[in-house]
C-alpha cells in the first residue's frame, strides 16, 4: 500500500506506541485520526501532527461507531488503545478485570468490525499486541496477558478477509516499549524490580514495524514479535 493519501485511524494515539505510529504515518503523508480518551493529549498530538482529533474512550460501543463514521474514506487501522489497571486477576472483582479484557481485546474487534463496514478493498488494519501474550510464562496481570493473546490469535482468525474482502489485517507484539506509561511503571518499582526489566524498545521502532505491515500487501495474518535484547520475527503460521 502507498500511504501518502490514505486516511488513517490510530487508537491511543495521543501518546506512547500511539502516538508515534501515528506521527510515522503523517510523515508519510496520510490524513491521520488521533483517537484518545485524554482530549489534552488528544489535541496537542493532532495539532502537531496536522490530523483530527476524536475523543474516544473506546470501552464504548458508540464512541468507537463516531470514530469510524468521522474518517471518511478509512483506510488504515490501528487499534493500538490498552493497558492494565491494577488490581489484577485473581485478586480484583470481575468488574475491574473485565473491563481490562475489553479494553484490550473487544474493543478492538469491534474497532474492526466497524471498520471492515467502512473500507473498500486494499485497506489495512494492525493490531499492537504485547509480549504479555507471547508464550506461556506467568504474568501479574493475568487478564491483559490473556487479552494480548486473543489479539493475535485473532489476527490469525480473520486473515481470510484478505482473500475475501481484499483487507489485510496483522499484528505487532512488542516488548518493553520506552514510552511514559512504562516510565512512570518504573519509577513506582523498587531497585530490585527495576533490574529485572530489559532494555526499552524504542516506539519509533514499532512504528516503523506498523508501517512495514501496512506497506506490505503480503502481512495479512502476521504477527511480528520485538523482544528486548533480540532479533525481531514472525510468528510460524499453521501449515
Amino acid at each position: 500500500m502507498e500511504i501518502r493519501g490514505k486516511v488513517g485511524v490510530v487508537t491511543g494515539a495521543g501518546a506512547g506506541i500511539g502516538r508515534a505510529i501515528a506521527e510515522a504515518l503523517a510523515v508519510e503523508g496520510a490524513a491521520v485520526v488521533v483517537a484518545d480518551l485524554d482530549p489534552d493529549e488528544g489535541r496537542r498530538a493532532a495539532e502537531e501532527l496536522g490530523g483530527r482529533f476524536v475523543r474516544t474512550d473506546v470501552l464504548g460501543d458508540d464512541d468507537l461507531r463516531g470514530l469510524i463514521a468521522v474518517a471518511e474514506g478509512l483506510e488504515i487501522l490501528v487499534n493500538n488503545a490498552g493497558g492494565a489497571p491494577e488490581p489484577y486477576y485473581p485478586e480484583a472483582p470481575v468488574e475491574h478485570w473485565s473491563r481490562t479484557l475489553d479494553l484490550n481485546l473487544r474493543s478492538a474487534m469491534v474497532a474492526t468490525q466497524l471498520a471492515l463496514e467502512a473500507m473498500t478493498a486494499g485497506g489495512a488494519i494492525v493490531n499492537v499486541s504485547s509480549i504479555a501474550g507471547y508464550g506461556l510464562s506467568p504474568h501479574g496481570s493475568p487478564e491483559y496477558a490473556v487479552a494480548k493473546a486473543g489479539l493475535m490469535r485473532l489476527t490469525g482468525a480473520i486473515s481470510s478477509l484478505a482473500h475475501t474482502r481484499g483487507i489485510r489485517v496483522s499484528c505487532i507484539c512488542p516488548d518493553w516499549v520506552d514510552t511514559p506509561a512504562v516510565r512512570r511503571s518504573l519509577a513506582s518499582m523498587t531497585e530490585e524490580e527495576r533490574a529485572e526489566v530489559p532494555e526499552l524498545v524504542s516506539a519509533d521502532e514499532i512504528a516503523g514495524l506498523a508501517l512495514d505491515l501496512i506497506r506490505d500487501e503480503t502481512s495479512a495474518g502476521r504477527v511480528v514479535v520485538r523482544p528486548a535484547g533480540g532479533e525481531t520475527f514472525a510468528m510460524p503460521r499453521d501449515p
